[in-house]
């Protein structure tokens, strides 16, 4: 009978004790790697939904009133898109307000898009706002419901506008109730003509990360010094990871601790395969002494040992990933588990698969376990056969 087989017999009651404790450690594993990459992309689509990723502001911007407009087609635009990383700029104004609903009185900041971005409201909608969830809930406001909203500046403006759609805001960065309007309608508002506009939003490609969005903003901002006109508005551009750097730094705390527990599990389940293999040795130890009688080496015993628990090692990894990416399916589409978003800035937990970091997490956290392994191997050359034989 071959040796693996004959050791693997004697030891399949231990193995799934040991294998369910690698399935668990791949599990959190890989659950962490997901919820990590799904708080970051979903912050980071946040706040390009509220500021964009890089932002072309004036310097003295003043949103009280509805002075002090830019061009909407500057001499410098067409150069800013073709930065690299740059995917859309968006026109913008910004302008706050208040909002009252019976005796319900609320500070927001309208924010005027192009038609092409503003989700959920008709271009044949005067008037028409998407209002953010926390604003309803706290004004009484619902859909098809007018909103009256007052504008302080150099005179009193009110206006009675449409609420066409409630939005999920995903950051409320600074506590801000940002309500999206029109461009037009804000134009209008402010007395400007179509060609003017408070900033720029530049959104840059996708699976940009902090990185690429400060190069982005300082190639932005030597672009515009270059080819600005003389007698044009300056602007100033600043990059998200500049503006709110505690959400950054916070991404950055969580990243800390994923790695932290990717340590831990593989630790945890290096251990756990090392003290099953012990166990495994020191209860065969007369099989061991038996095999080396008959002429086998300590390496060739080494490796039977090593093959069966790395057959242990695979078997846990697959179920443990299994069960992960069921659970990233589940939570996924169904928001199952949630969270307070004024302390966690969303409202459910995210998970986002990167299966490049998934392979490498496996294919890192089995090369330490198989290194680990090779610690209780060394009980093997210590093993004497003759004492085996004369103990049996």
């Amino acid at each position: 009978m071959d040796a693996s087989l004959f050791i693997a017999r004697k030891l399949r009651f231990k193995r799934r004790i040991v294998m369910a404790s690698i399935a668990v450690s791949y599990l959190v594993m890989i659950v962490a790697v997901a919820v990590s990459s799904g708080f970051r992309s979903e912050i980071r689509t946040g706040l390009s939904a509220v500021a964009g990723d890089v932002r072309l502001t004036p310097p003295d911007l003043n949103v009280l009133d509805e002075s002090r407009p830019i061009e909407k087609e500057p001499a410098y635009l067409p150069y800013v898109k073709e930065v690299r990383g740059v995917d859309e700029v968006v026109p913008v104004i910004y302008r706050a307000g208040i909002v009252k609903n019976g005796e319900s009185v609320h500070g927001v900041m309208f924010k005027g898009l192009p038609s092409d971005q503003l989700s959920g409201v008709p271009d044949t909608l005067s008037l028409g706002v998407s209002i953010p969830r926390r604003l309803a809930q706290i004004a009484g406001l619902k859909v098809g419901d007018r909103m009256l909203s007052y504008f302080v500046g150099k005179t009193v403006k009110a206006r009675q506008f449409n609420v066409a759609a409630i939005h999920d805001a995903i950051v409320e960065v600074d506590q801000k109730l940002v309500v999206y309007a029109s461009l037009e309608d804000m134009q209008r508002l402010n007395g400007w003509s179509e060609d003017e506009v408070s900033s720029f939003e530049i959104l840059l490609e996708k699976g940009a990360d902090e990185s690429d969005i400060l190069y982005s903003g300082g190639e932005i901002g030597a672009v515009i010094n270059a080819y600005a006109d003389e007698d044009q508005e300056t602007v100033v551009a600043t990059s998200s990871v500049d503006n709110y750097p505690q959400l950054f730094d916070w991404l950055d705390l969580i990243d800390f601790n994923v790695f932290f527990i990717l340590l831990l599990m593989t630790v945890v389940a290096g251990f756990n395969m090392i003290s099953g293999l012990l166990i495994m040795l020191f209860e065969n130890v007369s099989t061991i002494g038996l095999l080396k009688s008959l002429g086998m080496t300590d390496k060739a015993i080494s490796k039977v040992f090593l093959s069966s628990s790395s057959v242990l090692v695979l078997k846990g990894m697959a179920w443990g990933n299994g069960l992960a990416l069921l659970f990233c399916l589940v939570q996924g589409t169904t928001h199952l588990l949630r969270l307070n978003p004024e302390n966690y800035f969303v409202s459910f937990v995210p998970v986002s698969l990167d299966l490049g970091m998934v392979a490498l997490a496996d294919l890192v956290s089995f090369a330490v376990i198989m290194l680990l392994l090779l610690i209780p191997c060394v009980f093997i050359s210590k093993v004497d056969p003759a004492e085996t034989v004369r103990m049996k």
